[in-house]
């Protein structure tokens, strides 16, 4: 349905956690996705990437972040490395200074809400 490759920052196989959500809601919607995190298993037939290891990723439309601000400054260059269209500030990962590093590399920064873009049909 969609040709916006996703990469979901902070996957888990927790079934209470939004990545999980997100991840569920992606794949219903036929949005292909990358879960990454430090957690170990597999969400909706794909396997969690370690992030430690900072894998080199293609054509990365998306990533939506789902790991909290005091959590994010190692992977900030990373993240922005991998050339994304866009990333996705969901509620509780806001970061001026991610904001402000992605944009000045010509990134679209959007503090909103992966699962209620999805509901809305504004992914």
């Amino acid at each position: 349905m969609s040709d916006k490759l996703t990469l979901i920052v902070g996957a888990t196989i927790n079934t209470s956690r939004y990545a999980y959500f997100a991840a569920s809601r992606l794949a219903r919607a036929g949005v292909p996705f990358i879960p990454i995190g430090i957690k170990t298993g597999e969400v909706f037939g794909e396997k969690i990437i370690d992030l430690r290891s900072k894998p080199q990723l293609e054509n990365i439309h998306t990533i939506t972040l789902y790991i909290g601000t005091a959590n994010q400054e190692e992977w900030i260059d990373y993240l922005i490395g991998l050339s994304p269209k866009r990333i996705i500030f969901n509620p509780g990962t806001e970061n001026p200074i991610f904001f402000q590093k992605a944009n000045a590399k010509g990134i679209e920064v959007l503090e909103a809400c992966t699962l209620v873009m999805l509901s809305a049909n504004q992914y």
